[in-house]
């Protein structure tokens, strides 16, 4: 599991928010949000963002 996919996943459970209602609170679909937490390797920038966002955060370029 990459990075990104375990903080969104432990955010997540931290929260206390099911996959679903994750998925609608952050305006996602249900499948991005599983893949996501899966740690798939093609999932877009942009609904990365929108995940993030609901915790604050935001993925930026980097070293």
């Amino acid at each position: 599991m990459n990075a990104i996919a375990r903080f969104m996943k432990e955010q997540r459970k931290r929260t206390g928010l099911t996959q679903e209602e994750f998925a609608l609170r952050s305006g996602l679909g249900l499948r991005f949000v599983r893949e996501l937490e899966q740690g798939k390797t093609t999932v877009r920038l942009d609904k990365v963002n929108q995940a993030l966002a609901m915790f604050g955060y935001q993925a930026v370029p980097g070293p």
